[in-house]
């Protein structure tokens, strides 16, 4: 049963810093979006 246990502790360690990596991701893409909105808006 412990082994049970490290299984859906190491996935659950997984999925967390996939869904960490993915939340970077999506932050560095809104602010290069928002940087060619300046550009946009400054023309």
């Amino acid at each position: 049963m412990s082994y049970l246990f490290v299984a859906y502790m190491v996935i659950w360690i997984l999925l967390s810093g996939y869904l960490m990596i993915l939340g970077k991701r999506q932050q560095k893409i809104n602010k290069e979006i928002e940087f060619i909105r300046e550009l946009e808006n400054s023309k």
